[in-house]
């Protein structure tokens, strides 16, 4: 049986560094997508999110292994703001991300001061498991996109789409090597399969000329990170900042998802203020040169679980590597041009990993499912989840795991009420007759 790698834990240099190298592939396709979307300089995004990973990690005293990558939630008012001329708009986002998270850093204090016993009563294990497995679930269809199996999101593209053969191949050949790899491999090959799975589907994508090639010959070896800097302007703030609901959420769904993971209740030590600030801080510096708000990132996590490797010097290895690249245009040209294939085919594996640690909870925490109210959480939350049901406030969309989240906090805060109050029937129904 694979040892477990525990936090605190130092590695050799080799074994380490291929461990770091593991982490900065699985992210990086898609920390750097969200640069693009918003045409902005990948190198500067990828040098404050290594960096905001280890301001991330030194805040929370070296006890959270999590890297920060660009957040998702971003993308949808951030267009509206950028409106199509980064040049001109983006420094608008940018104060608006300062904004978002300042936000991070006032809620950090607010949970700082009243505690985290509101998430026992929040998060109950039928929550919990549920909204775990909803984090893993909302992405593999993101996942099935970029495998091949699934058409593009939008109409006029998925219009002329059909299943190209060449990308099924590339996504499956590295689909099943990480998974044999998984399974197959023992010593130190077992942690870094991974790494190997993406490496055969990048050869094989190279084999059949997926790889666009002449972006990593035209890249300059070495290249300074473009700065740009923020400009406040509060309509943008407005758009924007709604959205920062949504991180938290997601923050707090990534850290019960490590917590159960590395089997520590980490929202307590070292506390679920501190990972807050640590992203809030981040994003706040990120904000200030040209970056892009940060969160904590799936991909990672569902390497965590896979390779049971939980060690932040490992995360830590992986976000200098990262600093590094964002100064040398052609390593950076080789990471980012990853084909789709290959991160799609290891991230249906990660993906799912996350959803079915979400069910582990359910098994290890015993969650009757015989009792009504245990039913009914996990039942809503998965059907709010995965139904497509949106929420809109302004410019602001709930959906998914976040609305799925809201829904189950609200729930199972409002059931336990019914229960202190003597109004639910729970109780009574587990009487004897005789008592009745």
């Amino acid at each position: 049986m694979q040892r477990e790698i525990q936090v605190n834990e130092k590695l050799p240099f080799g074994p380490g560094f291929l461990l770091s190298l593991q982490h900065l592939f699985a992210m990086f396709g898609s920390t750097v997508l969200v640069p693009n979307i918003f045409g902005v300089d990948p190198g500067m995004i990828l040098l404050m999110n290594g960096i905001g990973t280890l301001l991330y990690i030194l805040l929370c005293k070296g006890k959270i292994p999590a890297y920060l990558g660009s957040s998702f939630a971003f993308i949808a008012p951030v267009s509206i703001v950028i409106n199509g001329n980064p040049g001109d708009n983006y420094g608008k986002a940018l104060g608006a991300f300062i904004v978002t998270g300042i936000i991070f850093c006032i809620v950090a204090l607010i949970v700082k001061y009243a505690g985290t016993r509101w998430i026992d009563f929040a998060f109950p294990p039928a929550v919990m498991g549920a909204v775990i497995a909803m984090i893993g679930l909302e992405i593999v269809p993101v996942a099935a996109r970029m495998a091949g199996f699934l058409p593009p999101t939008d109409p006029a593209e998925a219009a002329n789409w059909s299943i190209d053969p060449t990308t099924i191949t590339i996504s499956l050949i590295t689909l099943g090597v990480t998974v044999l790899g998984s399974i197959l491999f023992r010593g130190f090959p077992k942690i870094i399969h991974i790494l190997i799975g993406i490496v055969t589907g990048y050869a094989l994508s190279f084999a059949f000329g997926v790889v666009k090639v002449e972006n990593i010959k035209e890249a300059s070896f070495f290249s300074a990170p473009h700065m740009t800097t923020p400009v406040f302007d509060w309509a943008a703030v407005f758009t924007i900042i709604p959205v920062a609901l949504v991180v938290i959420v997601e923050h707090i769904g990534h850290l019960l998802v490590t917590s159960n993971i590395v089997g520590k209740d980490l929202s307590k030590d070292p506390g679920l203020h501190r990972s807050l600030l640590g992203n809030g801080i981040s994003t706040i510096l990120s904000g200030f040169v040209g970056s892009t708000p940060n969160t904590t990132y799936g991909e990672n996590i569902g390497v965590m679980a896979l390779t049971k490797v939980y060690s932040v010097r490992v995360i830590g290895g992986a976000a200098v590597i990262a600093i590094l690249l964002s100064f040398s245009g052609t390593f950076s040209a080789i990471v980012a041009n990853i084909p789709e294939p290959v991160m799609g085919g290891v991230s249906l594996l990660l993906f799912g990993v996350i959803a079915a640690s979400g069910l582990r909870i359910f098994v290890e925490q015993r969650v009757d499912f015989s009792k009504a109210s245990n039913m009914l959480l996990a039942s809503l939350v998965f059907v709010v989840g995965v139904s497509g049901i949106t929420f809109k406030l302004g410019n602001v969309e709930l959906k998914g795991m976040a609305l799925a989240t809201i829904v189950g906090m609200v729930l199972a805060i409002l059931f336990k009420l019914f229960d202190i109050l003597g109004l639910s029937n729970e109780k009574a129904d587990k009487q004897p007759a005789a008592e009745k």
